[in-house]
């Protein structure tokens, strides 16, 4: 078991020196260090030791905040909240003691609503507890603070041959909300979700109490949290088993389906042949093309099936360049005709072929080399609809599908297969399928996502929280029947509801 962290602030500066070499030698074999951007807070923690000589926060009393407009990655509803960034377990526990509100964790803000929200009430800040705090080459299990983020573990990991069990459409995601939203991937019909490889968190709850949250320890709670939205209490760190991987490139294929019915059919027939599976989708295709998609299904490479100029180096790829949208873009940017130009040259330069070796960054997170992205969308902001439907309630993504292409209310869609569903009682996949889309917010949002929430309805289905800003009461106790035993252990931890958020109060997630 490597130590990345134990004992620093008790240290002398010459051990904390040492701890620090240690990291540096650990992270970052495949070359220099890069001390600014996504995943540079695995190392870059420890530099306020080797500067000042001192332990960070030293002499801190209480813990300050400042008063911001947070919304989701959607840039719907900004509000205005309270909001503390501490740098120690110690001053998260002081924040909710001296807490006169509601509070609620916080950590990239890449959930698209108002899930980590708290408007008028405080946010915890968690970025700053990204530290590093074991790692065992055995198991894979590392055990890390609750605000690092996929990013850093991939840029600790993958040089060393470990990388994430479960991993979003995005890196720039902490490990804190990825168990709050029990996110799901692209192996989802075959590895489950991120709480299927979470050993382990630290919770603190609202009476000051920090607890050990296991599958023995604790187990309701434990299942109340992965996939609770952060209303059981402030998870400070977590230990999660990685998996061990060859290379940082995968095998892909990719097939072209005619519609939706074909898309799923090549979803059946090849789920067990292929880990990772997803569908880019042409939301404007209408009639008997309504659904084109093209699937791209892959398995992790090993060095044995890559190029002869990747084998010498296959788990450190070139890093890819990136863009930024350094403003909103004017909302006629997105409209029906530059998007389906972009169908038609998507479709077009993605025959079908096998074999295609892609690196990690490409086929896992497209987007996160465009920074600021969700300004694409212009000043008002859109929303991520996401519908999950059981196998035999497919008739909600058709018909979810006519209505968009009909309206051309949104442009871009994903479609995955989902496996079986987990005991975590707000966890959001059950087996079946789920259809992601954009949606721009032209007004008259609510009302149309509103529709949308009664197809799924009609057809068994649900929406996720971390996607969810317009969704009401009624909508979340038809779709989530465990809520009422998610509401029993919340009293529990949390009997005056000190943990709450914009979303649990619109949707009554704790109760009347």
């Amino acid at each position: 078991m490597v130590s990345f962290y134990g004992g620093v602030h008790r240290g002398s500066i010459d051990a904390i020196r040492r701890e620090y070499r240690l990291a540096r030698r650990f992270i970052h074999p495949c070359g220099a260090m890069n001390l600014e951007g996504p995943g540079a807070g695995v190392y870059t923690h420890l530099l306020p030791f080797i500067l000042t000589g001192q332990s960070k926060g030293t002499g801190v009393v209480g813990v300050p905040s400042t008063e911001q407009r947070l919304s989701g990655w959607g840039r719907l509803n900004p509000e205005l909240c309270s909001v503390h960034r501490p740098e120690k377990h110690r001053t998260v526990r002081e924040a909710v003691e001296q807490a006169g509100g509601t509070l609620l964790a916080r950590g990239l803000g890449r959930s698209y609503g108002d899930a980590a929200v708290n408007g008028g009430g405080g946010v915890v800040d968690m970025t700053r507890l990204n530290r590093l705090l074991a790692f065992d080459a055995e198991s894979g299990v590392v055990e890390c603070e609750a605000g690092v983020s996929l990013a850093d573990l991939v840029a600790a990991f993958l040089p060393r041959g470990w990388f994430l069990p479960v991993t979003p459409g995005t890196k720039f995601v902490t490990v804190g909300g990825a168990i709050a939203h029990d996110i799901h991937g692209k192996n989802h019909h075959r590895d489950g979700t991120f709480g299927q490889f979470v050993r382990e968190f630290k919770l603190l709850i609202a009476n000051g109490e920090t607890i050990s949250c296991s599958r023995k320890e604790n187990q309701d709670v434990f299942w109340a949290t992965i996939g609770g939205a952060g209303l059981t209490g402030i998870i400070l760190s977590a230990s999660v088993r990685l998996q061990p991987v060859e290379s940082a490139y995968y095998l892909v294929d990719y097939r072209r389906a005619k519609n939706l019915e074909d898309a799923l059919r090549i979803f059946a027939e090849t789920d067990e042949k292929y880990q990772y599976s997803v569908a880019w989708i042409d939301c404007l295709a209408r009639g008997g093309s309504l659904g084109r998609s093209v699937l791209m299904l892959g398995n992790s490479a090993p060095v044995s099936a890559l190029p002869a100029h990747l084998r010498n180096n296959p788990l450190c790829p070139r890093e890819k360049r990136k863009t930024n949208v350094p403003v909103d873009m004017p909302e006629l940017l997105l409209n029906p005709l530059s998007m389906k130009i972009y169908n038609t040259l998507f479709h077009a330069r993605n025959p079908e072929r096998d074999g295609a070796v892609v690196d990690f960054d490409t086929y896992y997170y497209p987007l996160d080399s465009v920074h600021n992205w969700n300004r694409l969308y212009g000043k008002r902001g859109f929303a991520q609809f996401q519908a999950t439907v059981p196998p035999e309630g497919v008739a909600a993504l058709v018909q979810i599908l006519e209505r968009i292409s009909a309206t051309k209310s949104g442009f871009l869609g994903v479609l995955k297969a989902m496996g079986e569903q987990n005991e975590g009682l707000l966890s959001h996949p059950i087996k079946g399928y789920t259809l992601t889309l954009d949606i721009p917010n032209h007004g008259k949002l609510g009302p149309f996502l509103h529709g949308l929430d009664e197809i799924l309805l009609a057809h068994g289905g649900r929406i996720y929280l971390a996607k969810d800003a317009v969704s009401r009461p009624e909508t979340l106790e038809a779709m989530y029947p465990r809520l009422k035993q998610f509401r029993a252990v919340k009293a529990k931890v949390d009997p005056e509801r000190r943990f709450d958020s914009s979303q649990a109060r619109r949707l009554g997630i704790t109760g009347d």
